[in-house]
């Protein structure tokens, strides 16, 4: 993964994490065991989807970079029909506390997603390769111009 793509992703999965810890907590403290149960599994899930998803798209984008917006759009909509599928799974389950679960969740994602926008803004992409030498063949003649 190229190293701005790394620091985008590391830059939305830090404080993701964080949010995740700080729900586990909260979860913890009203709902007990499940509660921290539910906001684990709903903090794992967003971190594993989404992180994943970034490297999806890096590597969707590699080697044609004008596909880059619908890449991206179809990797979110992926994402979030695999969330939705996980939701209608664990609909009616007793094995952790599902309000936990949804708001971490929730949380989450608003959190990855405000970061990853974050990142990719504050990274420095060029737009022409400075690195690109012109050799003297390459230049167009002024031959056929008129003056």
């Amino acid at each position: 993964m190229p190293s701005p793509d790394a620091r985008v992703l590391r830059g939305a999965a830090i404080p993701t994490a964080v949010a995740g810890i700080i729900a586990m907590a909260i979860s913890f403290a009203v709902a007990g065991g499940k509660g921290l149960l539910g906001a684990l599994f709903g903090a794992l899930l967003v971190l594993a989807f989404f992180s994943f998803g970034q490297i999806a798209l890096d590597r969707l984008t590699r080697s044609n970079p004008q596909i880059m917006m619908a890449a991206a759009l179809l990797v979110y909509t992926t994402q979030i029909l695999l969330v939705g599928i996980v939701l209608a799974v664990f609909k009616n389950t007793e094995l952790f506390h599902r309000q936990a679960f949804a708001f971490t969740l929730i949380g989450c994602v608003l959190v990855f997603t405000g970061f990853q926008v974050r990142g990719a803004l504050k990274a420095k992409t060029f737009y022409v390769d400075p690195n690109a030498s012109e050799s003297k063949g390459d230049k167009p003649s002024d031959k056929g111009r008129q003056q």
